[in-house]
């Protein structure tokens, strides 16, 4: 496909790497309002549901940095086709599981075509639009990812009050057909040109390394305590074997991935950043989804039109962050929306059951106006950083570090919430039966599904209300204080307002931007 033809069908391939990112994402958050169906429909425990929805994050996770290599090695578009197939398939197979068991395994499945989709589409943007609209570009691309974390239960709230569970993956299925027909149309090959020789050994302990992190979070998250061994043991095991990681590629001749990037202090600031804000986001939409359930007795389908101003703001916003970098520089723009991160996140920190609406539909507007400065401009640094021919090993540290802070910010987070829960409902619990009283203290689900079969809901709902609140209060001040703390990165080591390059010799060429071979 000749540069003049790709060029003028830019826009058009956006739209399909939109839609191939839309519906990868979404499927992290559909699942959870077919959690309920889904128990009873298949007997699964509530160990086995957890692990229905951490599977895929798992493998998601594991395998992101590896798809990326091979996207650069092999070509982008063809690791997205493959994705996408893979993709398909499992969620086929998901919609048609008959145990516990085989979900599991059909969602591990569907994380390893999730894993190929997604940096694959951030690179071939990379390629596809030049500088000076990349940034426009990537904003879109990130405004996707928001819009579909909110959209997932919308959608999977609609289709239960229709259909059977399995129809929130089945509806992956026509999507996937029609993208791969536009892809195969639309979209143009890229490679690194001179890939190399193959690295093995640092792919193989890349993917150890975050398969441990990552399960460590999970189950720390899970369990609410980081002193159980297989936690910690976990969670250290993967620093560990990821240490061992950046000493093999700083040695190696053929790294997989360049650390020196990480001494680019731009780079490092926008990755952390990335993971910091993921951090808070994700923590917000998790202890949020029970208090509008539960607290506020809304249904999964209202809770998700509850998140629409989120996903309104941050269409709106994030288009235009491109804009105000050029205006105000990345640092202003960037230290402003995380700023607004967190006055979002302090004014969740005063939420009671009587709330009005309009306060929190503010909130997630803000929160959502605030995300829409902050990520696309970090993406496009970190993007900026990596040659071109290795967007697809920059957009892999992109999403790995997306998944691993969000993981992070649901685990701690969630952990925070659910000591503080516990501490504030003891007494509460104590006119349960005595056999119950431990069990029904481990959430504020629990505890009011154990009071309604004990036909003491008048008794416990107040103080376990009070209990869940505060512990709500305690993780919001504490995601507000993770963004203030991003705010202090970007500070020092994002750069200030550009200034005007000065004026070129008359007749000098302008220096052409290194261009990545295309087949």
């Amino acid at each position: 496909m000749d540069p003049a033809t790709i060029h003028n069908r830019r826009w058009s391939i956006l739209g399909v790497l939109v839609v191939s990112l839309l519906v990868v994402v979404l499927d992290n958050t559909v699942l959870n309002v077919a959690l309920r169906t889904i128990q009873d429909d298949l007997s699964a425990t509530q160990s086995e549901l957890e692990w229905a929805i951490n599977s895929y994050t798992l493998v998601f996770a594991g395998l992101l940095f590896t798809f990326g290599l091979l996207g650069d090695r092999f070509g982008r578009r063809r690791m997205l086709m493959l994705g996408l197939l893979l993709f398909g398939i499992a969620s086929a197979v998901s919609a048609y599981a008959s145990s516990p068991e085989q979900l599991i395994a059909a969602r591990a499945f569907m994380g390893v075509g999730a894993a190929a989709v997604m940096p694959s589409t951030l690179a071939i943007i990379t390629q596809v639009f030049e500088p000076e609209e990349r940034g426009r570009a990537i904003g879109i691309w990130v405004a996707s990812v928001g819009i579909s974390i909110v959209l997932g239960p919308v959608l999977g709230g609609a289709l239960l009050e229709r259909f059977w569970w399995g129809s929130v993956f089945l509806i992956n299925v026509p999507v996937v057909l029609l993208g791969l027909a536009l892809i195969a149309w639309l979209v143009p090959e890229s490679r690194n040109p001179s890939p190399g020789r193959l690295d093995p050994g640092g792919v193989l302990l890349s993917i150890v390394g975050l398969t441990l992190l990552v399960y460590g979070i999970i189950e720390g998250g899970e369990r609410a305590t980081v002193t159980d061994p297989l936690v910690w043991g976990s969670t250290l095991g993967g620093l560990a074997v990821l240490a061992l990681f950046v000493w093999y590629e700083r040695r190696s001749d053929h790294p997989a991935l360049d650390v020196a990037l990480f001494r680019n202090p731009v780079f490092s600031a926008s990755v952390t950043t990335i993971g910091l804000v993921f951090f808070a986001m994700l923590g917000t939409f998790f202890f949020m989804t029970f208090y509008l359930q539960i607290v506020r007795g809304y249904t999964p389908l209202e809770t998700g039109l509850m998140f629409l101003p989120f996903a309104i703001a941050q269409t709106a916003f994030a288009t235009f962050s491109s804009t105000a970098v050029q205006r105000w520089g990345i640092r202003a723009v960037t230290a402003t929306g995380l700023t607004l991160v967190a006055a979002s996140l302090v004014a969740m920190g005063f939420i009671d059951e009587t709330t009005p609406l309009w306060y929190l539909l503010a909130a997630f507007f803000v929160q959502g106006a605030g995300i829409a400065n902050v990520m696309p401009p970090a993406t496009t640094a970190v993007m900026a950083a990596v040659p071109r021919e290795k967007a697809g090993v920059g957009s892999a540290v992109n999403n790995t570090m997306r998944q691993v802070g969000g993981a992070l910010g649901v685990a701690i987070l969630g952990a925070v919430l659910s000591a503080r829960y516990r501490s504030g409902v003891d007494d509460a619990v104590g006119v349960l039966p005595e056999g119950v009283r431990h069990a029904a203290a481990e959430s504020l689900g629990t505890t009011m599904q154990a009071a309604e079969r004990a036909g003491v809901v008048a008794q416990v709902r107040g103080p376990a209300f009070d209990a869940f609140l505060g512990g709500v209060h305690w993780v919001a001040f504490l995601g507000a204080a993770v963004a203030a703390l991003s705010v202090l990165v970007v500070a020092v080591f994002l750069p200030g307002r550009p200034g005007r390059p000065a004026p070129s010799p008359p007749g000098a060429p302008e220096a052409p931007e290194p261009q990545t071979a295309r087949t």
